[in-house]
């Protein structure tokens, strides 16, 4: 099954939570820090979006930086996608 996200709709995968800090303490699940770095998997058209012409500038295989709670969790095939709006990306990383 495949996602297909609409108007500015942009559908990510998480990358992994840091399991060790930079001294090397383990860190249990619970301790772990939500990632903000995704890989955008798609991103939907644009289009008018509340009366405004919305320009997707993201595209599939970037490396972003989303607003630490933003989005909507959901799980297709057993694996975890969170689907954002485009203005809650903050950053390309590169």
């Amino acid at each position: 099954m495949t996602i297909k996200p609409l108007f500015d709709r942009v559908v990510v995968r998480l990358c992994q939570a840091e399991e060790t800090t930079a001294s090397g303490i383990i860190l249990t699940a619970a301790a772990q820090e939500k990632p903000q770095i995704a890989e955008v998997i798609a991103v939907g058209p644009g289009g008018m979006v509340d009366g405004k012409e919305i320009t997707m500038t993201v595209k599939v295989g970037d490396k972003v930086i989303t607003s630490k709670y933003a989005g909507t969790e959901v799980k297709v095939d057993g694996e975890e996608y969170n689907i954002v709006r485009q203005n809650d990306i903050l950053a390309v990383v590169e």
